[in-house]
């Protein structure tokens, strides 16, 4: 673990000229992201699927920071079309790409099928960020020093990958079981695309990151212990940071000039709780290259979406 500094909002550099672009932006840690950013002068997409909740993030943000120079787009990532639609308008839109914060999730939900049939947590959190990232890849290579962050979650540390039941089509759902592996997918994602951006000779870099403990909508229970009651709660309660602090992994990884691509980011406090953020490491499976690559390709098929740009 890199030393325990104490970066913040306020080391984040000049960004005007840049353009960010914030999936689940409409509370949480991606509001609270999009706001940096904002701040330092990037012009920022809010890209939410609740156009009510989105225009209330909006209305927020600016009554804030009325020279703010932002805008809400819609995207559901549980549809494909969806994300199609939204990625060519944004290549239409905007000449470049700076920073990606693949940031939107559902945590541990009951069984339910995306618009085209994935399960739910994966086919949002996982499938639906593949898809995007690869139909803005014209647009981040375009880009000198674009950065891609995936955020996942130290609950993927109980995640489990099976290639051939990823999206349990042969039973073995469980809410828990399904939102671990799909931030374990965010990561095995964000370390293979760092690879193919290296092998390809792109200036463009991937990084990961994750809000520890942070009070937000999703809550802590990520990596809630079972059984634990009320002893967890009190736990909780003196471990728990902000939505604004749980934000920081995200925003160092996207802007502070010494990060560098394959870098997971997370709060250096106990088990990555709360803290300050700091270069983390993450659990042996999403370090293992032809796992990644062999989700990489159920990935592609299933979606059907190709980083033709990065390919010979």
């Amino acid at each position: 673990m890199a030393r325990r500094d104490r970066w913040t909002a306020d080391n984040i550099p000049d960004l005007t000229g840049r353009v960010a672009l914030v999936t689940g932006a409409n509370s949480g840690i991606g509001f609270e992201a999009a706001k940096e950013l904002v701040r330092k002068g990037a012009e920022t997409v809010l890209a939410c699927r609740s156009p009510e909740r989105g225009q209330a993030a909006l209305d927020t943000l600016k009554a804030e920071i009325p020279e703010a120079r932002t805008e809400l787009m819609a995207l559901n990532l549980a549809s494909l079309a969806s994300v199609e639609r939204f990625a060519a308008a944004s290549n239409e839109r905007y000449p470049r790409l700076d920073v990606l914060a693949n940031n939107a999730g559902i945590m541990a939900v009951p069984w339910a099928q995306t618009e085209d049939g994935f399960e739910l947590q994966n086919g949002t959190n996982h499938l639906g960020h593949f898809a995007l990232t690869g139909r803005l890849l014209d647009l981040l290579l375009s880009t000198p020093g674009a950065r891609v962050v995936s955020v996942s979650s130290v609950g993927h540390r109980q995640g489990k990958i099976d290639l051939d039941n990823l999206l349990y089509e042969n039973g073995g759902f469980g809410p828990w079981k399904a939102y671990f592996r799909s931030k374990l997918l965010n990561l095995l994602f964000a370390y293979e695309l760092q690879r193919r951006f290296e092998a390809a000779g792109a200036g463009a870099s991937s990084l990961a990151a994750h809000p520890g403990f942070a009070s937000t909508n999703m809550g802590t229970a990520a990596v809630r212990p079972r059984g634990l009651g009320w002893a967890f709660t009190l736990f909780i309660g003196k471990v728990e940071q902000s939505a604004a602090m749980g934000a920081l992994p995200t925003l160092r990884a996207a802007t502070d000039p010494t990060a560098r691509g394959g870098q997971y980011y997370g709060p250096s406090g106990f088990y990555e709780a709360r803290g300050y953020p700091v270069v983390v490491t993450s659990n042996p499976i999403s370090y293992d290259e032809e796992a990644a690559r062999r989700a990489w390709e159920v990935s592609e098929e299933l979606t059907g979406v190709r980083f033709t740009g990065l390919e010979a």
